[in-house]
């Protein structure tokens, strides 16, 4: 196979699902840890670009629910093409489109049933704005960070 191939010919590789599975359920872990053991999430930093994200989500998506999102208003058509314009714009930011776990009731941890993937940069405007609009507050008196795993 040449480079020219289309991506439908690749197929899928079980050893890269695997690998992109562990390292977002590793970055998920390691973002609940930081939510529940900061005492206000408001001032957490993100990225460095975390003013633009945050400023930019709030203009094209005034009235976006933030703290129990309805997996709908992500996955409609219409929703993917505006949400496709705005992480466009983040190219810039490592990783912007990285398939990513997104709670979906920001009052919940990570499970099976308040869990989407959706695009790194779409998880980090919902986060930051859970972040400073109070959403991610109490989390730790909810939740307790989860012990780091030991590497051998």
């Amino acid at each position: 196979m040449s480079i020219s191939t289309n991506a439908e010919d690749y197929g899928n590789n079980e050893s890269l699902e695997l690998v992109w599975a562990e390292k977002t359920f590793k970055h998920a872990e390691v973002y609940f840890n930081l939510l529940c053991a900061v005492q206000d999430p408001k001032f957490m930093r993100l990225t460095a670009s975390d003013d633009a994200i945050y400023n930019k989500f709030r203009e094209e998506f005034k009235d976006f629910e933030v703290g129990n999102i309805v997996e709908d208003t992500l996955k409609r058509s219409e929703a993917k093409a505006k949400w496709r314009n705005f992480c466009d714009q983040f190219k810039n930011v490592p990783d912007f489109n990285f398939g990513t776990l997104l709670r979906l009731d920001s009052e919940g941890e990570y499970n099976e049933k308040n869990t989407t993937i959706a695009p790194r940069i779409q998880f980090l405007a919902i986060e930051l704005a859970r972040n400073r609009e109070g959403y991610n507050m109490g989390l730790g008196k909810k939740y307790k960070p989860s012990p780091a795993e030991e590497t051998i």
